[in-house]
């Protein structure tokens, strides 16, 4: 014991002595008579003037810091020495920051920019100074602003002499951004113009812009108060001298261009060849590679309507989710008839690679159990010349199980696995009319998986099938998904009769003895994911704030409870009603979860996660099936424990996985996530929770809920992770200590985070993706 303190002590003692040394040389590279810029700050006296707001135009920041703490990489580059033909100093150079300099030019750009800033903001009179303070070689550089009164909107008229548009401007008064005694700000100004463009845009305006709405300002003398208008220009021709109205658009004819290709002229395209499909041109070389129908039920342009842009929007939305399309672009031609202007769409769509092959290796570590896995895939993005992706999918894996008790005849698991999916990007049910299917963006997804897993103990298949429906919102924010039928049929043919007497026979192992019978699941099931980036969803956590919302309920058995009650089917001895001479799981199971990243910066930011989740057994079962139970520890949980290593409750566990999962799930994280350096990302973190059971399990001793012991039972683990962001996934490295050990009710065992034994209670994980 004296011996790891010891080492601990000399472990610190390194630690402080190198942050100490890399201090001392943060400015070993600041030239004589310059200084580093070590840190800049921006204050407001005015609470409504946000400093957070206005950074971006500070136009030179310090070096960056990790967990805005550390001068990380100023000093890995402080490391280097000054002969640059040496591949060492070279890598030290390439991997840290050199020093920022402070440079009164840029200050003064910065600060302008700033005032000017302010100004848009409606504080004409504001002022921003910038201020210095030198010690050693080091600088710190501080934006001073002061806002001084606001000037204020006191009147608000408009000179719209478009009846036409004054009209739809009329109509749409709600969401009107300009209101009397508003600040006099240029931002929002803008906005509004913005606003009405996007409008008159819905209703016939193609050739519109925000650049027609202009303002004039008149201030009140020797006050604050501004006498705001709104004009809008005439429109503009080829003769400034005449003005006229600002030409509505009708939509004259749709045509589709498939196979198109962007290095050909428009000319030759239109000479390939061509049908009418219910007066649409669709033109082809050879053979269409989509029917016309779903070319139809993808576009939204209106032959004969006013020119709307959402439309157009909408129709690039739904083709670019079809797997068959790779791009699509809409161009428009305008015309003059009679009295009326019109526009021509021409829809260009070029089609993507239709099949493909992919071949997966990975290594696998089950408990410390090594083994290898393949898998081979084949797709079709168009089957069915609609756009219809099927995918089939084979993967075998082999594994070396270790620390078996029994006789058994091999030490080793072999899983085998063959998959296919076949996804229609419409939605698919009887006695729906077309106008409906064509409205709702969804796909219909329907799923076949076959699983056989021999182990030395046993043998176990899995089968199952589901039918489901996926959509999203205009905006991508809201994604629902409905399971309309899940059917999961586990089947034992074979258990080795000392795994069966050990584990399956005793009266206390009931938990063991449920998940290793067959059995049917019957389930449906309702999920959304609510995202308020939506679009603009990115993998980098650092863009800005924003919040996950997720739900989930779903059923199983309810059906068959109903039809074994009306035909009064019989039961089995353990009291279950069964098909075809196997019983059906049933119950009921929710699951809620809320996750915000908030950005301080953009290269740091604070992550937190909460989520519950219970599922409760009635009817024609006691018991909820294994793979519907939630388990605790793991790279996406608490982190200070292996995956279902921690609970129920208080149990202390008894090496048999399946007896360490319940019935209700309480967990909450939070992460200090900062951005290191080229695609290294670091994070902090403190997680909590557990589960429980709801009844109470001879086999799970302490694990059942109580509401005067819960909050005891909940484990803390606390750990440092790293991050590799390689755009299209991320790599995690996490490394998790116990804090709070629920197992134990008292003493150092309960309190690891006071006591640390890194063998005992560290935990090292590897996953791809955030944990929230």
């Amino acid at each position: 014991m004296g011996g790891q303190i010891k080492h601990r002590s000399l472990f610190w003692l390194w630690a402080i002595y190198l942050l100490v040394v890399a201090s001392c040389s943060s400015t070993k590279y600041v030239p004589e008579g310059t200084y580093l810029l070590d840190e800049v700050k921006v204050n407001s006296d005015n609470k409504e003037v946000k400093p957070a707001d206005l950074t971006m135009f500070i136009r030179q920041q310090p070096n960056t810091k990790w967990f805005n703490l550390f001068k990380t990489q100023l000093h890995i580059y402080n490391l280097s020495g000054r002969d640059t033909t040496k591949w060492v100093n070279r890598a030290l150079r390439r991997m840290g920051d050199a020093p920022v300099i402070f440079d009164s030019y840029e200050t003064e750009r910065s600060r302008q920019e700033v005032e000017k800033a302010v100004h848009n903001m409606g504080y004409m009179s504001a002022t921003v100074d910038a201020g210095t303070q030198v010690k050693g070689k080091k600088i710190m550089l501080s934006y001073d602003i002061q806002t001084g009164k606001a000037y204020k909107v006191r009147s608000l008229h408009y000179d719209i002499p478009d009846t036409t548009i004054w009209n739809y401007m009329q109509q749409d008064t709600a969401t009107t951004l300009l209101k009397v005694g508003m600040n006099m700000d240029i931002n929002v100004l803008d906005n509004e113009r913005t606003r009405i463009t996007a409008l008159l845009q819905q209703n016939g305006y193609y050739r519109f812009n925000k650049e027609y709405f202009t303002y004039t300002a008149d201030t009140v003398r020797n006050t604050y108060l501004v006498d705001l208008t709104m004009h809008l220009e005439p429109y503009r021709t080829g003769d400034d001298s005449v003005q006229v109205k600002h030409p509505q658009f009708y939509v004259n004819q749709v045509n589709f261009l498939t196979d198109y290709n962007a290095l050909e002229n428009n000319d030759e395209e239109l000479e390939e060849d061509s049908m009418l499909y219910k007066g649409y041109p669709v033109f082809y070389r050879g053979k269409p590679f989509v029917r016309p129908r779903i070319l139809l039920a993808n576009q939204r342009l209106r032959k004969g309507e006013l020119y709307n842009g959402n439309d157009v929007q909408q129709t690039y939305q739904n083709f670019n989710r079809l797997p068959v399309m790779r791009y699509t672009n809409i161009r428009f031609e305008e015309f003059q008839r009679n009295d009326s202007s019109l526009v021509d769409a021409y829809i260009q769509l070029t089609k993507n690679k239709l099949r493909s092959i992919s071949f997966e290796v990975e290594g696998t570590n089950s408990a410390g159990d090594l083994g290898a896995a393949a898998a081979v895939s084949v797709s079709n993005q168009n089957l069915f010349r609609g756009s219809e992706s099927l995918t089939l999918r084979l993967r075998g894996a082999y594994e070396a199980v270790s620390g078996l008790q029994g006789d058994y005849r091999n030490e080793s698991y072999t899983e085998l696995t063959a998959e296919a999916s076949l996804n229609f990007p419409r939605i698919l049910f009887p006695f729906l009319n077309h106008s409906f299917v064509n409205r709702i963006r969804a796909n219909t997804l329907l799923e076949m998986r076959y699983n056989f897993q021999l182990r030395p103990e046993f043998t176990r298949i899995i089968a199952s099938t589901g039918w489901s429906y996926q959509w999203g919102t205009k905006q991508q924010r809201l994604r629902h998904r409905l399971d309309l039928l899940d059917v999961n049929y586990l089947y034992m043919p074979w258990i080795h009769p000392d795994f069966k007497k050990r584990y399956l026979e005793q009266e206390d192992n009931y938990i063991v003895r449920y998940n290793y019978e067959d059995r049917f699941i019957v389930r449906s099931g309702y999920n959304f994911t609510y995202n308020s980036n939506g679009a603009n969803m990115s993998a980098n956590v650092f863009n800005g704030t924003s919040y996950t919302l997720r739900a989930n309920i779903e059923a199983a058995g309810n059906w068959l409870y109903a039809l074994a009650k009306l035909t009064n089917m019989r039961k089995n001895k353990d009291g279950e009603y069964t098909i075809f001479n196997i019983p059906f799981a049933q119950y009921i199971k929710g699951d809620f979860a809320f996750a915000k990243n908030i950005a301080i910066d953009n290269r740091n930011s604070i992550a937190y996660h909460m989520a519950f989740g219970i599922a409760f057994p009635y009817g024609n079962a006691e018991m909820i099936p294994f793979e519907k139970r939630y388990f605790a520890g793991g790279a996406n949980s608490v982190r200070g424990w292996s995956v279902r290593s921690l609970g129920p409750g208080s149990f202390v566990g008894d090496g048999n996985f399946l007896n360490q999962t319940g019935d209700l799930k309480l967990e909450g994280s939070i992460e200090y996530r900062s951005n290191l350096f080229w695609k290294l990302a670091g994070a902090v973190f403190i997680d909590a929770g557990n589960v429980w059971t709801l009844r109470n399990y001879e086999s799970q001793p302490g694990g059942q809920f109580s509401f005067n012991k819960f909050y005891k039972q909940i484990a803390v683990a606390y750990g440092i992770g790293f991050r590799i962001d390689l755009g299209f996934f991320i790599l995690r490295f996490d490394g998790g200590m116990k804090a709070i050990n629920p197992a134990y009710s008292s003493g150092s065992d309960r309190y690891p985070i006071f006591h640390p034994r890194f063998s005992r209670d560290f935990a090292f994980h590897f996953a791809v993706g955030y944990p929230f």
